[in-house]
């Protein structure tokens, strides 16, 4: 399985059976699979995106959005717990205000799901862990 890293933005060959022994990067050596939201920019979505292998949800925020700042800690958490099986990204659209616009992001938080470089499915709105959860297990 492919997967970018989480810190150089290296795209490392990591095999299913090694996903949950913390596999390391082949440049860095810092963590693949972070299991902290990584921040993207405009110059890294695309590679971040489309060269994993696992599904990536991204959230589209805004530092001045309460309902955001209200849902940080659960996509935190969630990230935690399925680090292994959803990579988890985070994109400021107030700093990239060309990637919210790409994806026509009208109200954060938006969650949007990529399956090999494209979008599957997205949902608006802050979620509780559960609710989260659920939606990123859901099969599509």
């Amino acid at each position: 399985m492919h997967l970018v890293c989480s810190a150089c933005r290296a795209v490392n060959r990591v095999p299913d059976d090694r996903l949950g022994q913390q596999p390391k990067c082949g440049r860095c050596g810092r963590a693949v699979l972070d299991p902290h939201p990584v921040p993207l920019s405009t110059a890294d979505f695309d590679v971040f995106i489309g060269r994993n292998e696992l599904p990536v949800v991204v959230d589209f925020w805004a530092a001045w959005c309460g309902p955001c700042r209200m849902m940080a800690p659960v996509f935190e958490q969630v990230a935690q717990q399925l680090s292994t099986r959803v990579r988890f990204a985070k994109v400021d659209t107030e700093a990239e205000p060309a990637l919210a616009q790409r994806y026509a992001i009208r109200s954060i938080p938006s969650l949007l799901l990529f399956r090999n470089g494209a979008e599957v499915d997205r949902v608006a709105g802050a979620l509780d862990a559960r609710a989260l959860a659920g939606w990123l297990q859901r099969p599509r």
